[in-house]
């Protein structure tokens, strides 16, 4: 038995757990914010047996992607009679983040 704890943008998880439940692979959802930029994110959750594993992996890929964001980042601590102009930094986000763990002991009550 394996735990897959997929970490994804808040855009793909709607349609990452529409197609995991129509697959016949339970999820849980909880919401999560990334720690870099300060985004929604959603952490889902399945257990599952190793034989499906595979499975629930490709699904994961085929419903997450990655994308280009432009983001202003903060300014820094300037000295008094200095400027400073932030431009958009072009960041690459989304796609998955996944770990796979493995579950020694597992009960649906």
């Amino acid at each position: 038995m394996k735990l897959v704890c997929a970490i994804v943008q808040g855009e793909d998880a709607a349609a990452c757990v529409r197609a995991l439940s129509s697959s016949g692979i339970s999820v849980t959802r909880l919401q999560s914010t990334g720690g870099f930029l300060q985004q929604g994110n959603v952490t889902l959750l399945t257990g599952v047996d190793e034989s499906r594993l595979d499975q629930v992996l490709q699904v994961i890929r085929e419903n997450c992607r990655e994308r280009n964001r432009y983001l202003t980042p903060s300014p820094p601590m300037v000295e008094a009679g200095e400027m400073f102009m932030p431009y958009p930094v072009e960041v690459q986000v989304g796609g998955a983040t996944i770990f796979v763990l493995n579950v020694e002991t597992f009960q649906r009550l």
